[in-house]
């Protein structure tokens, strides 16, 4: 079972999570919202886990595939809907980046599997009603 302990660490809305293995992430709201702008937003540490879990399943099945990876980096934008509260990500776009030796083919393939079948966060996100595209680069 996955457990998350969450405490607030100031008098505003600084936040201090840490998983059951003891791993932590400080969350905090940007300074024109009232936070001190201290850490991850909450909306964004969601597409910071779409890009860690669909970057997990990439290099699993590159390296299955023996391929080597030198770079791999991912860009995620994402936009919301506005004017509405609470305001779910509507279209979200990673840009997956290569370097090593592999084909374009090989990349796009890899990201498919995450994105369309392996990726519990990909996989929430769309039940939700976000619209997740991609593209890849070899650089």
């Amino acid at each position: 079972m996955a457990r998350i302990h969450l405490k607030q660490i100031d008098q505003d809305y600084q936040f201090v999570t840490t998983d059951e293995t003891g791993q932590t992430m400080t969350m905090d709201i940007p300074v024109d919202q009232g936070g001190h702008g201290n850490g991850v937003r909450p909306m964004q540490a969601l597409l910071s886990a779409l890009g860690g879990c669909s970057g997990v399943d990439i290099i699993m099945i590159l390296k299955k595939q023996k391929q080597n990876i030198e770079i791999f980096e991912m860009d995620i934008d994402g936009e919301r809907e506005a004017g509405k509260e609470p305001a779910l990500w509507q279209t979200i776009h990673i840009v997956f980046k290569f370097k090593g030796t592999l084909s374009q083919e090989q990349a796009e393939k890899a990201c498919a599997l995450s994105i369309d079948k392996y990726c519990s966060v990909a996989a929430t996100l769309r039940a939700a009603g976000a619209v997740i595209t991609w593209s890849v680069e070899i650089l």
